[in-house]
């Protein structure tokens, strides 16, 4: 534990946590290797395999090729940073060779991504060093991120905001635990913000204060557009990437600490401003000569804790944690995934009933009112497939949504149908297509609240006819859960009929459920908006009778 406050798992060998670990055998042991192309510098990851599931790192290497210096200005990358990244590549895919890599991945992410000649850069590195490149979004870019620090840090019953700061780009997840809650892509990266704001190696002295007060207006304009703040009191801001580790390595050699590990090192806001401001009046040539600063990062070190220092503001956050791995990381853990899944393990079926449970036994504390609320639901679409035409598939996502319609409430109650959209949406769900997870979640966001609007941005993500598919599951789904509206499981089934132009739901229970009926008569709304029918619910008695 370091300062008494937030468990740093143990860094020698770093832990992989998946419940196919045990199929993992001596014979399936492999060496992997991650290159990252960043918009500052390429970095390679050497790891190996073991038993188990963990891995022991081989090698890491870095090399500063700012491929990302001319894309804010001319929206391309120039030839000089083009040859100086190909070269870097060169030498690191000898350097994995020469560990006998059984795998080797190459990921771009910012500066190729916005570059119009990015696939122009692609085709060289395919043609001239022999790699194939895939462009990542920002989204997955802070998946792999938090992937590397949820592995890192024991994050149980904290709330936490992780940012990965980049030469081109800041990746931001807001997240419960290990569940990921919001995530947030912005164009604010240390090499951007510098060239943007006049701030680099040849700046005018002289311009020095107007180039600060265009940072600060870009960043904080930026935050305030594209961002939101979390619902949540932050415990701590995790930072992943080069600008955390320098800001750690300074504040270390300020206080003499020698023998302290960069590794979940803290720093307070306060600290960070007083660097930030020391820092700023200085020339970039007495930057390099600080202790603990990294010589190539001294011309962009400015940028990018102000970045951190308007994160920390904008979030409300007052302590910083350093994490020292990151994408390079999280991208092995998904190889081991890749190679853990060649080996039988179980069905997607059986995997995906697990990770339904945990997710709902860690966020809502439903079990039971869910499950009973997802039979009920499917009871229902299976008598009303037929007449409605649904399709068929729809039922498992509704059972889904029906047992992960309150996860939300590990962030509060208020909202929560808000917040169960989202950590389904950032949820691993086996067997389940991506576009699944969207509907799972959508169907989630409105077992309750208001009606669905086209001008909700989860909703208008959809096309026309998956919004109507998510429409009538979520009345379907409002109908099932006032039906236990109790919370007691006492409506043991429903018999449900179209008949004379109104659906008639027939309710089946051991004695009149006055308050499960109540429950459901107030959910109809959606339902028959939804389907163009009215809804009538009454109580067919004890089950024989119903029989």
């Amino acid at each position: 534990m370091y300062h008494g406050t937030l468990v740093l798992r143990e860094p020698a060998v770093i832990q992989q946590h998946d419940e196919r670990q045990k199929w993992l055998a001596p014979e399936l042991t492999s060496r992997l290797g991650a290159i990252d192309i960043g918009s500052n510098s390429v970095r390679l990851f050497v790891a190996e395999v073991l038993r188990g599931g963990t891995y022991r790192i081989l090698d890491e290497e870095r090399e500063p090729t700012r491929l990302g210096r001319s894309v804010a200005a001319e929206g391309r990358l120039d030839d000089e940073s083009m040859d100086r990244t190909l070269a870097a590549l060169r030498t690191f895919k000898e350097i994995a060779t020469g560990y006998q890599v059984t795998a080797l991945r190459t990921i771009a992410t910012c500066a190729v991504r916005e570059a119009r000649n990015g696939p122009e850069f692609c085709r060289r590195v395919r043609e001239q060093v022999g790699l194939d490149v895939e462009v990542i979004s920002g989204e997955r870019e802070a998946r792999l991120a938090f992937a590397s620090v949820q592995n890192a840090f024991d994050l149980a019953g904290r709330n936490v905001v992780m940012a990965d700061i980049g030469g081109g780009s800041t990746e931001i997840v807001f997240a419960t635990g290990t569940l990921i809650e919001s995530i947030f892509s912005t164009p604010l990266g240390a090499v951007r913000l510098t060239e943007q704001s006049g701030l680099g190696e040849n700046a005018d002295p002289g311009s020095l204060p107007r180039g600060l007060q265009r940072l600060d207006a870009e960043i904080t304009g930026v935050l305030k557009k594209q961002t939101t703040r979390p619902l949540f009191a932050p415990h701590f801001l995790i930072g992943c990437g080069g600008t955390f580790t320098t800001l750690a390595e300074l504040v270390m050699a300020a206080k003499g600490e020698t023998d302290v590990p960069v590794a979940g090192y803290r720093v307070s806001h306060a600290e960070l401003r007083h660097l930030l401001d020391r820092l700023a009046k200085m020339p970039v040539r007495a930057r390099r000569g600080m202790p603990g600063m990294t010589p190539d990062r001294a011309d962009i070190i400015v940028a990018g804790l102000s970045i951190i220092d308007a994160l920390m503001k904008r979030f409300r956050v007052n302590v910083l944690v350093v994490h020292t791995r990151g994408v390079r990381d999280g991208l092995v853990r998904e190889m081991i995934d890749d190679l853990l899944g060649s080996v039988p393990a179980g069905d997607d079926a059986a995997q995906r009933e697990a990770a339904i449970e945990r997710l709902a036994a860690a966020c809502s504390g439903e079990l039971e009112h869910g499950r009973a609320v997802a039979a009920l639901a499917g009871r229902m679409f299976e008598q009303l497939v037929e007449p409605l035409e649904l399709p068929a598939e729809d039922r498992m996502l509704l059972e889904i949504a029906a047992r992960l319609q309150d996860v939300g409430y590990v962030i509060n109650y208020d909202q929560h149908h808000k917040h169960s959209y989202h950590l389904i949406r950032n949820s691993r769900l086996p067997g389940l297509r991506p576009h699944d997870v969207e509907l799972v979640a959508n169907v989630a966001r409105y077992h309750r609240g208001g009606l669905p609007k086209r001008k909700h941005k989860n909703l208008a993500r959809l096309s026309s006819d998956d919004q109507r598919r998510v429409q009538r599951l979520a009345g379907i789904l409002r109908l099932a859960g006032g039906l236990d509206r109790s919370r007691t499981q006492q409506v043991r089934d429903v018999v449900v009929r179209v008949l004379d132009g109104r659906v008639r739901v027939d309710v089946v229970a051991d004695q009149e459920p006055q308050a499960d009926i109540w429950g459901a008569e107030r959910r109809t709304e959606l339902f028959e908006k939804a389907c163009g029918l009215p809804v009538e619910i009454r109580w067919a008695g004890k089950p024989a009778a119903a029989g």
